[in-house]
């Protein structure tokens, strides 16, 4: 069975705060923190580990978009912003990454279950490229270091490169290890070996 989404709420009216309390449930989601404060938002955001922030931008001791920079410091979490306010200042400071939606009040429940969806959406798009990118920088750095270790291995063997390739390739697989792996470790031997010749 697939769990509700899990939703932290934050807003400095507390009319607004009932209102999201009774709508969400309603949508289908589940409310696990509700906050008056950015500050309140931060420490409960720590405490519930919700799936999505739905956050005023004007609150008292940090807005909305400070509270949201801070808590995805530590986890990456969707955002949507709720603001009285759509002033060209206020839209040039909503551009961060988390932040994937941004409603106007007064919030209609049709609005606010369209821009949930589409949050979500972007959220798992954003991090599916988040991923391929890191993936491709790993990719890129174990590709180094197996061209690396490879001239080693074909110096200190007396081997062409496809005999060096074959052999560090044999001996990831009789040791069930990455080649990458393999790797580091001839660079590493190798790194020893230069420092006992200097001795």
């Amino acid at each position: 069975m697939k769990h509700p989404l899990r939703v932290a709420v934050a807003d400095d009216e507390s009319d607004v705060r009932d209102y999201l309390q009774e709508v969400l449930p309603r949508l289908g989601y589940e409310v696990v923190g509700v906050a008056s404060t950015g500050r309140e938002l931060t420490d409960q955001v720590r405490a519930s580990n919700p799936d999505l922030i739905i956050a005023d931008i004007k609150m008292p001791d940090m807005d909305g978009i400070e509270a949201s920079t801070a808590v995805n410091r530590d986890r990456a979490i969707p955002v949507v912003l709720v603001s009285a306010h759509h002033d060209a200042q206020t839209l040039t400071r909503v551009g961060a990454d988390h932040i994937m939606g941004y409603l106007v009040k007064p919030i209609s429940e049709a609005d606010l279950k369209t821009a949930i969806t589409l949050a979500m959406v972007r959220f798992q798009h954003f991090q599916a490229l988040v991923k391929e990118t890191s993936d491709l920088r790993q990719a890129l750095e174990d590709r180094k270091l197996v061209e690396k270790a490879k001239g080693v291995v074909m110096k200190r063997l007396r081997v062409d490169e496809e005999e060096s390739f074959r052999r560090m390739r044999k001996h990831a697989s009789d040791h069930n290890l990455k080649l990458a792996e393999v790797s580091r470790r001839v660079i590493a031997a190798e790194e020893v070996f230069r420092e006992m010749e200097k001795n």
